[in-house]
C-alpha cells in the first residue's frame, strides 16, 4: 500500500532520495550480514577444534592425576598449595561494529609450578597433571571466548537481517509504490492541464 503523499514534483524527488537510501542501506546491511556469518562460521570450527583438544586434554590430565594419586596417595590437601588465578583479563574488538570479547591470561610472571607444592613430598606423575590440568585451563578460557563471540555474532545477525528485511520487504516496497502513485498523479495532472490547454486554444481559434 503506497504512502499517503500529496502528489507534487517536490514530494516525488524527496521519495525517490528515501528509496535511494533505503536499497544503500539495504546493500550495507546485506554486506554485514555476509561478513558476520563468515567471522561465526570461523569461529564455530575453530571452537569444534578446541573442544575436541579439551576432551584430550582432559582425560590425559585425569589419567596422570590418576597415576599421582596412587604413588602418593590422594592429593588433595597438596591441591590446597596451588594459588588461586585471578589473572585473567578481558578486553574487547570491534567486527562490523559488533564488540567481540578478547579474554587474555596475564603470564607476565613466569610459571614455575613446582614452587606451588614441596619438592620432597611429590612426583614427576602430579607435575604432569598440574601441567595438563593448565593447559586445560588455557584451552576453556580461549573457548569461553569463542563461544561468547559465536553468540554475539548470532544474535547480531538476526537483528542485521530483522532490519534488511524490513528495507527489502516493506520500506522500499512503500516507496516504490508511493513514487508510481506520484508518478501517476501527476501524469494525470499534465494530462489534464494539456486537454485543459487545446480546449482553449480550440475556443479561442473559432472566436
Amino acid at each position: 500500500m503506497a504512502m499517503q503523499a500529496v502528489p507534487t514534483k517536490g514530494n516525488l524527488m524527496n521519495t525517490k532520495k528515501s528509496l535511494a537510501l533505503a536499497k544503500i542501506g539495504f546493500d550495507l546491511l546485506d554486506k554485514k550480514r555476509n561478513i558476520l556469518i563468515r567471522e561465526m562460521m570461523s569461529l564455530i570450527d575453530k571452537a569444534n577444534e578446541i573442544q575436541g583438544k579439551i576432551d584430550d586434554t582432559y582425560a590425559e590430565a585425569y589419567l596422570k592425576l590418576q597415576k599421582a594419586n596412587i604413588l602418593m596417595g590422594f592429593c588433595d590437601e597438596i591441591s590446597q598449595t596451588v594459588p588461586l588465578d585471578n589473572s585473567i583479563k578481558l578486553n574487547y574488538r570491534s567486527v562490523m561494529g559488533v564488540e567481540i570479547p578478547i579474554v587474555t591470561i596475564d603470564d607476565t610472571k613466569p610459571e614455575n609450578f613446582q614452587l606451588d607444592y614441596g619438592l620432597y613430598t611429590t612426583t614427576d606423575a602430579l607435575d604432569e597433571a598440574h601441567l595438563k590440568f593448565v593447559e586445560v585451563k588455557n584451552l576453556t578460557v580461549l573457548l569461553a571466548e569463542i563461544e561468547n563471540s559465536v553468540y554475539r555474532l548470532a544474535d547480531a545477525i538476526k537483528k542485521t537481517q530483522k532490519r534488511a528485511n524490513a528495507l527489502k520487504n516493506i520500506m522500499i516496497p512503500r516507496f516504490e509504490e508511493t513514487i508510481k502513485f506520484i508518478t501517476d498523479a501527476l501524469d494525470e495532472k499534465d494530462r489534464e492541464e494539456f486537454s485543459r490547454l487545446k480546449v482553449i486554444k480550440r475556443t479561442k481559434s473559432k472566436q
